[in-house]
């Protein structure tokens, strides 16, 4: 590492930072460490949310078990296999296959012989991350050995109490952390997150996620700001719900993660553009390296909302490819097409594991 571990006193400062000053300062330093640990490129992982079938309740998700207001849908093996062609063509070097949570057999199966399916259609060429949640390490492995290579498993509070304000009884926190360990154990690079500005959460909070994400040894983070959906239990505890206040603490998180952890893999997630029309650039520039275009068919989005206001519902796979080109390009970035970008942290800690 190139520099001494911030504290969690050092942390705390610069996720409360709110003038202009000291946030410039404070993303100029992220975006200086981004350039010297993982470089100027930002890497496309086109997403393919391909069901909204879920069987967990989250109070803040849209697509919980109990959101009798949601449509739901399963894309069909082709339409998915359609998708991924599309981030092939494109040259997206990665895609990601994100659900709802579900471990039955069947959708076990299917899950597997799709990652099959994409890796024989691109050629191996296209890198394959899963957000899949909760799964057996049996089930871990299969996906695994079937061609997927990264998985995403957000914690989105390292708090317990704060987990437990978030989820019904039945979801376990500890059970959250053993996945995490067996995705390591198996070989994949590990992604996590939090959610950033929920109700009763404290800049101590996010904090400790940090040193959390520190602690695990996380290849890559997934973040962003708690957006409301009008459909969940959580919305009726945020009624003092302030955008700019999100934007700014989700920017300040990734600034200082970044800090932190310096060579992994972080991404300006959608839920910034929800609050500002150039929020995912304005991740970049705070220092991540990650973009996520959407490349679900379009007759599908509108079912799959975890938030309120989630921008791009009707914008195509092209239309949104060359409008992110044009926008990362325009602050400066480069994109780094064909390429699977993995994580840098993930490589050394194996070289130091030999």
């Amino acid at each position: 590492m190139g520099t001494s571990a911030p504290s969690r006193q050092n942390l705390i400062q610069m996720l409360a930072a709110e003038g202009t000053d000291a946030r410039r300062e404070l993303y100029q330093q992220a975006y200086r460490i981004k350039l010297e640990q993982v470089g100027k490129l930002v890497y496309f992982r086109g997403i393919i949310e391909f069901s909204n079938i879920c069987t967990k309740n989250c109070y803040y998700c849209g697509i919980r078990r109990e959101n009798t207001t949601t449509k739901r849908f399963s894309m069909s093996a082709d339409e998915i296999l359609e998708c991924a062609k599309l981030a092939h063509d494109y040259n997206y070097g990665s895609i990601v296959l994100q659900a709802g949570e579900r471990n039955d057999p069947e959708f076990v199966d299917f899950v597997e012989t799709i990652v099959r399916d994409i890796k024989t259609m691109s050629d191996g060429g296209l890198g394959i991350t899963l957000s899949l949640g909760e799964q057996s390490s049996e089930t871990y492995q299969r996906w695994f050995e079937s061609g997927a290579h990264r998985y995403l498993i957000r914690i989105e509070t390292s708090n317990r109490g704060l987990y437990s304000s978030l989820h019904p009884e039945d979801h376990d926190f500890d059970r959250r952390l053993s996945c995490i360990r067996e995705l390591r154990d198996i070989g994949y690079q590990v992604g996590t997150g939090v959610m950033v500005g929920l109700p009763g959460q404290t800049i101590e909070d996010l904090a400790d996620d940090i040193l959390f994400f520190k602690k695990i040894d996380a290849d890559m983070i997934g973040m962003g700001p708690y957006i409301i959906h009008h459909d969940t239990p959580l919305a009726v505890n945020a009624s003092d719900f302030d955008p700019a206040r999100q934007l700014r603490l989700g920017l300040n998180m990734i600034a200082a993660t970044r800090i932190a952890l310096e060579d992994v893999n972080i991404a300006a997630t959608t839920a910034l553009q929800a609050l500002d029309p150039k929020g995912r650039e304005l991740g970049l520039q705070a220092g991540a390296n990650i973009i996520m275009p959407n490349i679900t068919h379009t007759r599908y989005r509108s079912s799959y909302q975890l938030y309120d206001n989630k921008p791009c519902l009707d914008e195509n796979a092209g239309l949104c490819r060359a409008c992110l080109s044009h926008r990362i390009t325009g602050i400066g970035e480069e994109i780094g097409y064909n390429q699977w970008g993995d994580s840098p942290h993930f490589f050394k800690r194996n070289q130091l594991d030999k």
